[in-house]
């Protein structure tokens, strides 16, 4: 089929058919992507840098994303347009991403919701050491409920919440984003959160984003950003116990990094930490996203890459899937590194696998789009 520009679309009846399986649906546009087109789904492109003179220009747009792009960056948060105004800013890059793409792969916007959504006109509700306080899974999952829906009615998908982190230091800056000091708690009522959000079917939810994995909240004297020293059975019975749960019994479909080392570990480029303990021992299956900035980070602030073709190789072998809130290492540098052989395309595929399973399983390419008109509607109720 061609796009709306004439390019065309390599589209076929299986990656399009949603009656088909995920994985096969999955496979077969996989197998279509160039290296480029793969590069472009692990990354983001902020909202405002779309709308510089405050209007929105197709063509910029898609000259600015030739190949597609992830995600994009938080229009809620950076634009402050109403509910009609955002869902229409979604629709229109939505539509350069479907229409005007060789292979029209749908983006998915991503928007804080730690509080409430992050969206002018939302509801605020208590930070999360205050829901906590009422020890009420039900209410929880009541207040992501409403939080999903004012999400879906502009059309962003992916929530970057709940806050699983057990806090036990009162110096450390973010304790109110957390459910506190107990494992249980904190998994009970992040179990709750995720599924408001989630649901059964994420074809009518959000995808929920459990961070920051892992032992954030104890960093050196209550510093952010500061080293963490905790042994593998307390890292595991006390700061992990929150992420398996939500993993465990909400099917828990996103994970963020932490920005700290664990034993001397930086978290975005660690194997152990986001590979063998969170997929191989927690089971999970979902995405890893990387909190903001973390991969330069693994350059600038860890210093354990030497150049940025290091530092975004690896993340990608540590098993960060997409680099937020922009594409930049995983850009060009990243693709020095895979053309070079420094990173198996394989490993490669695989994190492209989990971005695009996260879209079909939000039902993206049936439904791309939202009504603009009905969205004030699920909002100032």
């Amino acid at each position: 089929m061609n796009g709306t520009d004439g390019t065309t679309q390599l589209t076929s009846p299986l990656n399009r058919d949603a009656s088909d399986p995920v994985e096969r649906r999955v496979e077969d546009l996989l197998g279509r992507m160039t290296l480029d087109e793969k590069l472009a789904q692990l990354g983001c492109m902020w909202s405002s840098a779309l709308v510089p003179e405050g209007t929105f220009d197709p063509d910029e747009a898609a000259a600015r994303m030739p190949h597609g792009i992830g995600q994009i960056t938080r229009i809620g948060a950076s634009t402050g347009l109403q509910p009609r105004q955002s869902a229409e800013l979604m629709n229109a890059i939505q539509r350069v991403a479907v229409e005007r793409t060789r292979l029209g792969i749908p983006i998915f916007v991503h928007e804080e919701s730690v509080g409430g959504f992050l969206h002018r006109d939302a509801t605020v509700f208590p930070q999360a050491i205050g829901l906590a306080a009422t020890w009420d899974p039900a209410l929880v999952e009541d207040v992501a409920d409403v939080i999903r829906q004012q999400m879906l009615a502009v059309g962003a998908r992916l929530a970057l919440a709940p806050v699983l982190d057990v806090a036990r230091d009162p110096r450390w800056g973010r304790v109110e984003e957390t459910n506190g000091e107990d494992p249980v708690l904190a998994g009970t009522l992040g179990v709750a959160y995720v599924r408001g959000l989630q649901t059964d079917d994420l074809r009518g939810g959000v995808i929920a984003t459990g961070k920051h994995f892992l032992g954030y909240a104890m960093s050196e004297g209550g510093r952010n950003w500061g080293p963490v020293q905790l042994g593998p059975r307390e890292l595991r019975e006390v700061y992990a116990e929150p992420f398996a749960a939500a993993i465990r019994d909400a099917g828990l479909a996103a994970i963020m990094n932490s920005y700290a080392s664990v034993d001397g570990l930086p978290c975005a480029g660690s194997r152990a930490i986001l590979t063998e303990l969170l997929r191989d021992e927690l089971g999970f299956g979902g995405v890893v996203v990387a909190d903001y900035w973390a991969v330069p980070q693994l350059l600038e602030h860890h210093r354990v890459a030497a150049d940025r073709g290091e530092a975004a190789r690896l993340a990608l072998m540590a098993g960060l899937d997409a680099e937020l809130p922009a594409l930049d290492l995983y850009a060009d540098p990243l693709k020095a590194e895979v053309e070079a052989g420094r990173v198996p395309r394989e490993v490669l595929d695989e994190a492209v696998r989990r971005v695009l399973r996260a879209k079909f399983a939000l039902g993206l390419f049936e439904e791309p789009y939202v009504d603009a008109e009905a969205a004030p509607a699920a909002f100032q109720t």
